[in-house]
């Protein structure tokens, strides 16, 4: 929340160092300012001969002196009278920081980056205020020092904008033109003439041109790591009118997205109805057809094991433009997070993608192929039948003695990683009431999790069956 402060009376209680700097911030905010406090700062007492925004009153506290004042900021070295004051407030509901102190306080004073009009507020909540202000540092160095400028004369050209063009998502995409454009990167560097040519050719081109087809993009969002996003991945999802998701996508993930996108979430979940695959595609179809930029965004890699290329197929059959944004899959990323090399020059040559689910007519895989040696072979969703795979492999040459590892939740802060041999790795599954979808992954790579596991490791001796 940012309060409008001015001409809005402030109380501070104290006169020191502390105080002097939150006046300061405050009258730069556009507040009247009244400080009491029975000793005073010399520079505040300077600032108040010369603004008459600020009166010092040179005395104690009085609980009369929160009548009529918006915002309290209390600041004295006594922290019993600090709460004493902090109560008195909250009493009359007005809201109270009192500093250093975070649970007297109702409100935080953030570090602040200041492009008037353009404020952004960095808070820890008041764990670290070295960490806000050096995130703020950082900030700073990134944002043009024109930004707030560029506020205002993207203001200036609102009213325009609504007379030419009457089309909400037109008028949207017309200032994500600009702001992502030419235009504001010429208005940022000094060149405001040339940022308004440009804008004004824009609006003139838009005002005309018929609205713009809809488009699909199939996005992977990866294993489940938000960081694990591409670039071009977070770019769609700040595009997006309409976000169509699976369940196995993270709600980290989904946080990156355009705030008021419209969310529909058409993930299946074993043993429900959830969403047909044919539904699936026909409500990508019917709001592209409406001019949407939506988002099919689908956990791991769309390609791979998500049906990514049937809902393709369904959109070049009606027509619709749509492009293809890769993840990481979740064999790579879940592996790498495990410290399992899927390859490796000593222990295995090839690794095999496998579904876990049994095909609709009755076929298998190539259990022989899978269950040879130097050979790396990943399950996906296949805990439900984990004995049948198990068995299967046994049965067609892969020793019971042979690495087996079960990774739930890979990439998240809730990783687990089991490892047994893959005679004894089902007992150990159905002990440890893994949630789905667990990946499983047979190998002579996973015994190297022992030695390269490094996410989320408390110890270096970590058992050998199993890891978090």
């Amino acid at each position: 929340m940012f309060f409008d402060l001015r001409d809005q009376r402030v109380l501070v209680v104290g006169g020191g160092e502390v105080a002097l700097r939150k006046t300061e911030l405050l009258l730069r905010a556009g507040a009247r300012v009244c400080l009491v406090a029975p000793k005073i700062h010399p520079e505040l007492r300077e600032r108040a001969a010369s603004d008459a925004a600020l009166s010092i009153s040179e005395r104690e506290f009085k609980p009369e002196d929160l009548e009529g004042a918006r915002v309290l900021i209390v600041a004295t070295a006594q922290r019993a009278l600090n709460r004493f004051i902090a109560k008195l407030a909250d009493a009359r509901n007005i809201p109270v920081n009192v500093v250093d102190d975070r649970e007297a306080s109702r409100f935080i004073v953030p570090a602040v980056i200041d492009r008037d009009p353009v404020l952004i507020a960095v808070s820890t909540a008041g764990t670290s205020p070295v960490l806000a202000r050096r995130l703020r540092e950082k900030l700073e160095a990134l944002l043009p020092r024109h930004l707030g400028a560029a506020a205002l004369w993207l203001r200036s050209l609102r009213k325009m904008a609504q007379k030419k063009l009457r089309d909400t998502d037109a008028r949207r995409r017309y200032f994500e033109a600009l702001v992502d454009g030419e235009a504001m990167r010429r208005f940022v560097g000094g060149d405001a003439q040339g940022a308004e040519r440009i804008a004004q050719q824009r609006l003139a081109h838009d005002s005309t041109a018929p609205k713009p087809p809809g488009e699909v993009t199939l996005v992977g969002a990866g294993p489940g790591d938000a960081e694990l996003l591409t670039l071009k991945a977070l770019r769609a999802l700040q595009d997006a009118d309409v976000i169509l998701h699976d369940r196995l996508v993270s709600s980290e993930v989904l946080d990156m997205a355009r705030r008021d996108a419209l969310r529909v979430s058409v993930g299946k979940r074993p043993g429900t109805p959830g969403f047909a695959q044919e539904e699936i595609n026909r409500l990508l179809i019917d709001y592209a057809r409406k001019g949407q930029r939506v988002v099919r965004l689908k956990g791991g890699d769309p390609f791979v094991f998500g049906r990514g290329g049937e809902e393709l197929e369904a959109l070049a059959q009606a027509r619709i433009n749509f492009s293809v944004i890769p993840g990481i899959t979740a064999a790579a990323g879940c592996a790498a997070y495990a410290g399992i090399p899927l390859t490796h020059r000593d222990h295995a040559q090839s690794v095999t993608f496998v579904t876990g689910h049994a095909e609709k007519d009755g076929r298998e895989p190539d259990w022989r192929a899978l269950a040879g040696a130097r050979h790396t072979a990943v399950f996906y969703m296949g805990l439900g039948r984990l004995d049948h795979i198990v068995a299967s492999l046994i049965e067609h040459g892969a020793p019971k003695e042979r690495p087996a590892a079960l990774i739930a939740d890979g990439t998240r802060q809730g990783q687990r990683v089991l490892t047994a041999t893959l005679a004894e790795i089902g007992a150990l599954a159905a002990a440890a009431a893994l949630p789905s979808p667990t990946l499983l992954v047979v190998g002579e790579v996973v015994a190297l999790h022992r030695s390269l596991a490094w996410f989320n490791q408390t110890d270096a001796g970590d058992e050998a069956t199993r890891s978090a």
